[in-house]
């Protein structure tokens, strides 16, 4: 929430800003919180002058439009200033305590990072989560309608920076909340690696008799546009009342804040870098649609939420497995790098219908003699390893290249590191990898499973005109 007081001279200050654009602003006379009307050479801005963040360049004056977006304007191009007044504004997430109702579900709120709910920090320009039930109750209060929410707070670093100790105490924490008896679990996390930690915890947590609902944001609560709350809402009506007991994915269907989708942790991608709707299910369908209404299932053949409190937990994670994502004329050093460097497992996103060139293949042989586990996928996504077809893949195959069915990269990175937790024996580690355990090998493609449409063409332009969402 953006609240507004008055300053008195003493607060007057330029913080962040430097160079030309600091000139630019004293010659106007234009401080930070002023409420100006900036003219260019390309038109006119109203809003409010804000402060830089301290790594920020020199080029740039910062202003809060009317409607709430942030924009940047160069310097250089600014022709006046015109200053209505002076306003210092403050980013605070107001506080209430969180209702308790002895009828509604208990549902936990793990964090990892992320910014489901947040608020602005203006000198690094940083947003900031806020994380307890009060502050979540105080931006999306629709949540007491749902259930009562507790919160516990694991990690605060960005999805990038997830790793196998994260991933563990996760893991590990989703266990002792399953003991306590809370009805569902709604992990927050950044989206760039979610559908990484949503496939290991797919393999680390087994046969969960409540839903595990991974949720993010792909645009931060100061947004206008932000998606974090109905993200949120949606998370957490399924976490309370879906009968789907699995690792699941809820981030938006369409761009529009029409409903959410829940897609199965080991089949589901982030697809696009800013999209609200980035995430999707790939060679398959979604289990399921989420509004702040309903629960509307897309298939059956998910797990049932049970009233037991048994969960398998297995952490065992072996941290000496890469992925390569093969590229035409890859020498055959970036697979002998590994080796040299003790890996034990490689997973290799490789062409068609999964292949690699000739020149791979003796630092193929060589991982075969060294015992370590090469397992292939394929780089376009959709679609199955088949590497009977043409002599290429026979060959790798030779080579003790395993092929992964439909298995996506990312999973089956996650996957080989756990199955080699569980065993040094190279037979059983083949065992579990092309055993289905959470629905990462499908045994066929669904017709729709396979759903991409070209912009551009007369009749794909004429269908999306009609359903455009």
């Amino acid at each position: 929430m953006l609240w507004l007081r008055r300053c008195t001279m003493a607060d007057n200050d330029y913080k962040g800003y430097r160079g030309e654009a600091l000139s630019v602003l004293q010659n106007y006379t234009a401080m930070i919180w002023s409420d100006v009307e900036v003219e260019t050479e390309a038109g006119t801005y109203k809003g409010i002058v804000l402060p830089r963040s301290e790594t920020a360049d020199d080029k740039h004056i910062v202003i809060k439009l009317r409607s709430g977006y942030n924009i940047g304007i160069a310097a250089e191009r600014i022709t006046n200033i015109g200053i209505g007044g002076r306003k210092e504004a403050h980013y605070k997430i107001p506080e209430k305590e969180f209702p308790y109702d002895p009828k509604k579900p208990r549902v936990k709120l793990l964090g990892t990072g992320g910014t489901i709910a947040s608020r602005l920090d203006y000198r690094t320009g940083a947003v900031i989560p806020a994380f307890s039930p009060g502050e979540l109750y105080g931006s999306v209060p629709e949540l007491a309608d749902i259930c009562n929410l507790e919160t516990e707070k694991l990690y605060g670093v960005f999805s990038e920076n997830m790793g196998p100790e994260q991933w563990i105490g996760t893991a590990q924490a989703i266990g002792r909340e399953i003991e306590k008896g809370v009805q569902g679990i709604v992990i927050g996390h950044g989206t760039d690696t979610m559908h990484h930690t949503a496939a290991i915890l797919s393999f680390m947590v087994q046969n969960s008799p409540v839903p595990i609902v991974m949720v993010g944001s792909q645009r931060s609560s100061d947004r206008p546009s932000s998606d974090a709350a109905l993200n949120l809402m949606h998370s957490v009506k399924t976490a309370a009342e879906s009968d789907i007991a699995e690792v699941m994915v809820c981030m938006f269907g369409p761009t529009s804040d029409e409903y959410g989708l829940l897609h199965r942790g080991t089949r589901v991608r982030k697809m696009h870098s800013s999209y609200r709707s980035t995430f999707r299910t790939i060679g398959d369908i979604p289990i399921s649609m989420v509004s702040r209404d309903t629960i509307t299932p897309l298939r059956s053949d998910y797990k049932k939420r049970r009233h037991d409190k048994n969960v398998v937990i297995n952490t065992a994670f072996e941290e000496k497995v890469g992925i390569v994502y093969y590229y035409p004329n890859m020498k055959p050093d970036m697979i002998d790098a590994m080796i040299d460097n003790g890996y034990r497992g490689i997973v290799i996103a490789g062409t068609g219908l999964g292949h690699v060139n000739k020149p791979l293949y003796p630092a193929l042989k060589r991982a075969q003699e060294k015992g370590v586990a090469i397992y292939m996928t394929v780089q376009t996504l959709w679609g199955y390893v088949q590497m009977y077809v043409y002599d290429t893949g026979r060959d790798m195959m030779e080579l003790g290249v395993v092929p992964c069915a439909n298995m996506l990269p990312e999973v089956a990175y996650m996957k080989l590191g756990w199955a080699l937790g569980q065993s040094e024996s190279l037979d059983e580690v083949k065992k579990i990898m092309l055993t289905p355990i959470a629905g990462e090998i499908t045994e066929r493609e669904p017709s729709n499973g396979y759903l991409i449409f070209q912009g551009g063409i007369p009749e794909v332009e004429e269908f999306i005109s009609k359903y455009r969402k």
